[in-house]
């Protein structure tokens, strides 16, 4: 059975909007690094969009003005990466994805029990529902020193309590800590 981790970029106050956090080349280099421990991306509709928007490359290749050229790693691991997409609301999807079908946490149940090395998921509400089913196995919380003061925050609304114990830790020179969890079984 393989593993679903979930990981996200968190300012100290909790933000997880993805415009409050800060990014350098190491934590380019480590997101890159992290979605290739996976065979599949899980993403719900709101960030398989997001992450198309930003990350598909265009039809002629051309970078976008915005990405510089460290960025390219991560560019390249997520555009080749299986992406499964759970959305009620979309009828298709393209860029290496497939719409996930059926109850959340029998398709998601299906996903681990296939062979393999790992499953990521991003985002908030998908992730907050899985939480809920408690098919997360590992959760990582790439904290920003930085105060955003406003946005979406992490499972807000979850309706029980889930324990987790602190399996590793690391510091980057920006400041920003990983920190990765299990769930107390």
């Amino acid at each position: 059975m393989q593993p679903l981790r979930y990981s996200i970029n968190v300012t100290l106050d909790g933000c997880c909007d993805h415009r409050a956090g800060t990014t350098d080349e190491e934590l380019h280099r480590y997101w890159a690094e992290n979605l290739a421990r996976a065979d599949g991306l899980l993403f719900g509709r709101v960030t398989y969009e997001m992450m198309e928007s930003a990350w598909r490359p265009s039809a002629t290749g051309a970078m976008p003005d915005w990405m510089a050229d460290w960025m390219l790693p991560f560019a390249r691991t997520i555009d080749a990466a299986k992406k499964y997409v759970v959305s009620s609301t979309l009828d298709r999807v393209d860029w290496n994805a497939e719409l996930v079908r059926g109850g959340l946490g029998d398709a998601v149940g299906r996903l681990k029990r296939e062979p393999g090395k790992g499953l990521f998921v991003g985002g908030v509400t998908l992730p907050k529902a899985l939480a809920e089913l408690g098919l997360i196995d590992e959760y990582e919380f790439v904290v920003h020193p930085r105060v955003a003061g406003h946005g979406p925050t992490l499972f807000a609304g979850l309706s029980k309590y889930v324990d987790l114990k602190l399996v590793s830790r690391r510091e980057f020179g920006s400041g920003a800590v990983a920190l990765r969890y299990e769930p107390k079984r």
